[in-house]
């Protein structure tokens, strides 16, 4: 029994040793995982900054109202195709109508008021007064050779000093009246001036008006001044509007624009004459072309981001987009042509470098690599890595040197 029983001492030992022995080799090997793979293969690379946008019209024309009224007829239809001077909508002008009537009728008084002033004032005022100086002044012209001659007679005894100091009288009133029509005279003149100055400011004023009101009244009226898109037409007829209100829009949407939202770190690779494309989930099959024209002069807030506005120029042919509407927007910042690439989920940052996982005999390595151009999906490979060699994707296993992987390849 004594000899049995060491026996299967010695056997649990062994047996004990020998799992450990399994465990630490199993332990040496390191775990297994299963990780996506891919190979590094050379393709055409193209650099693009993807974005929003917004779609806008090139040169849109706004209808407002520039008074209050009611919407007296709408002949158009959202959406609808225009020709040039084509009514649009007519407003009730029937208040301003009449109001324009008043205006230019004060506006003729006003013209006739200044055409008397500037031609001196009252006609009848000034004709009596010019006939009343110059038989005054006639007067006193023979007065004063009647006094001359008197003064002689006095001397020679011939009349009498009372007749000389009777007319030296009646040459001082003659004088006095001469002064007081002259005096007269320059009033009415100046009098005149002051009556046209004033009289001028209300004609300018009347002018102002009436050319304020016919444009209110033209305005009534609104006719496509160009054959284009009708695409916004918020009014219905009996609508009430006041002034300033919106009452139509339209544009030729052949070419159109779209104002790009770039975000601040991205602003670096933007420049005017890069391709663009344009999707749209509304209509996921079409993809617009066009070209960046202007590029961001600052930097504003746009929600949560602080962007630059860049503006590009779309071909619409076929008008599908609409204004205002919110779009995507890939520009192509530059194209290299069969270069090795790898999938940017591939390369993690340390610092100022940027490395792989690279797979060898089921083992993951670190690879330190250069990289160039990138898009949304793939990045260039400069230098660090070879065609043909397989890198790590990240995934569920945290991945790091010499683990051992079960390789998953992916398309």
């Amino acid at each position: 029994m004594a000899f049995t029983l060491g026996r299967r001492l010695r056997i649990i030992v062994a047996a004990a040793l020998v799992l450990t022995a399994v465990l630490v080799y199993i332990s040496s090997r390191g775990s297994t995982a299963r990780v996506a793979v891919v190979n590094v293969v050379r393709e055409n690379l193209s650099s693009v900054v993807s974005t929003n946008g917004k779609v806008e019209p090139v040169t849109p024309i706004s209808f407002r109202a520039t008074f209050s009224t009611f919407v007296d007829q709408v002949s158009g239809v959202e959406g609808q195709q225009v020709k040039r001077g084509q009514l649009i909508f007519a407003l009730d002008d029937k208040e301003t109508s009449a109001q324009l009537a008043q205006a230019r009728a004060d506006l003729s008084g006003q013209e006739e008021a200044l055409r008397v002033a500037k031609a001196g004032g009252n006609a009848d005022q000034i004709t009596k007064t010019a006939a009343d100086l110059q038989k005054a002044q006639a007067s006193w012209e023979q007065l004063r050779r009647d006094n001359e001659s008197l003064v002689k007679l006095v001397a020679q005894k011939a009349a009498t000093p009372q007749e000389l100091e009777q007319n030296r009288l009646m040459l001082t009133q003659a004088e006095a009246d001469v002064k007081s029509l002259e005096k007269m005279k320059a009033t009415l003149k100046e009098q005149s001036q002051m009556d046209s100055e004033r009289v001028a400011l209300l004609v300018d004023r009347g002018q102002t008006e009436v050319r304020d009101l016919e444009g209110k009244v033209a305005s009534a009226r609104g006719a496509a001044p160009f054959d284009g898109t009708l695409y916004s037409l918020p009014i219905r007829k009996g609508d009430f509007v006041k002034e300033g209100d919106l009452l139509a829009e339209m544009a030729d949407l052949h070419q159109v624009r779209i104002r790009a939202f770039i975000d601040e770190p991205e602003l670096g690779q933007i420049d005017v004459n890069q391709p663009v494309e344009i999707l749209w989930d509304a209509h996921p099959d079409r993809t617009w072309t066009g070209r960046t024209e202007v590029v961001p002069k600052q930097v504003v807030t746009h929600g949560t981001r602080n962007v630059g506005e860049l503006l590009c120029s779309v071909s619409n042919d076929r008008l599908d987009l609409i204004p205002n509407t919110t779009v995507d927007v890939r520009i192509h910042i530059s194209e290299r042509p069969d270069v090795l690439v790898v999938p940017r989920g591939a390369v993690y940052i340390e610092g100022s470098t940027r490395f792989v996982f690279r797979v060898e005999n089921s083992r993951l390595h670190r690879r330190y690599i250069k990289v160039g151009i990138a898009n949304p999906t793939m990045i260039e490979v400069l230098s660090g890595l070879d065609q043909g060699d397989v890198v790590a994707l990240p995934g569920d296993i945290s991945l790091k040197e010499n683990l051992r992987i079960v390789p998953v390849r992916q398309e």
